[in-house]
């Protein structure tokens, strides 16, 4: 009985190693197949630098809302001219006339770096950063041009208050009828690491959304106050007809009030005009600094939006 009794025993205990070996191997075959399921994630921008940024669109962004391969942008914060993403951690601080309330610009504040970001009008036929690059050379004779993750970039030293003088990272992509330009300050100017990948990215994954309206090149592309998911979708839902209908008329209020490059109130012509708009003057407008390596910025922090951003997520 002994002997049969350990012979047993032996048995169960192979025939119980066979069968865990067995499940073992499905459990490979399984995250083996699940692998070969999930497709690569692509990098948001160029690993390595270069002169020339090629496959805006198609596999690396800044992205247009009509780009065929353009990620959903559902849950990014809508600023009427482009829609930024979500990152945890970052301050939003809005640029905007003080006079008017018109907003101008965002600067985007991640660690001890910042992004700010604007866009332009741009012609059909040709990009605008060429010409804006060239402009800034001319300008600036301490400024300098190398390539980047974003094609060629200008590097700006800055003079900040207190007579402090900090460096500068502008980039430009150029996309159908716009260009968005980021200016880099902080660490994202002058070194790699996570902060310049996080913002690269972050950069890289901004929708833009030009618009029909008909603009002159280099003219900011009308933006609005921070609108968050939850709000948009509320006011679509709930009076989808007045919310296009608030729409338009934004559109048409920011092409009355039309910012040019020179600072100035740009007019209509006179056959856009409407009754009791001709006593309309081309008024300067006062910029803020641009940028938070250009001193302290005149706005408000809005960082409201992203935490209620954060919370529908």
């Amino acid at each position: 009985m002994g002997l049969f009794g350990f012979g047993r025993k032996k048995r169960e205990a192979k025939e119980a190693q066979e069968a865990e070996d067995l499940e073992k191997a499905d459990k490979t075959e399984d995250a083996a197949e699940d692998a070969d399921e999930q497709e690569p994630q692509t990098p948001a921008f160029p690993p390595a630098a270069a002169d020339t940024y090629v496959g805006r669109g198609e596999q690396y962004g800044p992205w247009d809302v009509n780009d065929e391969n353009v990620p959903d942008y559902d849950e990014y914060l809508d600023m009427g001219s482009y829609y930024l993403p979500f990152l945890l951690g970052i301050q939003l601080r809005i640029k905007a006339n003080r006079k008017t309330g018109q907003v101008l610009g965002a600067t985007i504040t991640f660690g001890a770096s910042s992004l700010e970001i604007e866009a332009f009008a741009a012609p059909k036929t040709m990009g605008l950063w060429n010409d804006m690059r060239d402009d800034l050379l001319v300008a600036n004779d301490k400024a300098t041009q190398k390539a980047g993750v974003f094609g060629t970039e200008v590097m700006l030293p800055v003079t900040i208050k207190g007579g402090r003088t900090v460096m500068t990272r502008v980039v430009g992509i150029d996309g159908p009828r716009w260009m968005l330009r980021g200016v880099f300050s902080g660490r994202a100017a002058v070194a790699e690491g996570p902060e310049t990948d996080a913002l690269n990215k972050f950069f890289a994954d901004i929708v833009v959304e030009r618009g029909d309206e008909p603009l002159a090149p280099r003219d900011l592309i009308p933006m609005h106050p921070p609108v968050t998911p939850k709000q948009r979708r509320a006011a679509e839902q709930h009076a989808p007809c007045c919310y296009k209908r608030r729409t338009v008329f934004m559109q048409q209020r920011h092409r009355l009030h039309r910012i040019d490059r020179h600072g100035y109130r740009a007019q209509q012509p006179p056959e856009q005009r409407t009754a009791g708009q001709d006593h309309l003057p081309r008024m300067p407008v006062r910029r803020q600094q641009e940028g938070s390596a250009h001193g302290q910025q005149d706005g408000q922090h809005l960082n409201a939006p992203w935490r209620a951003a954060a919370a529908d997520r």
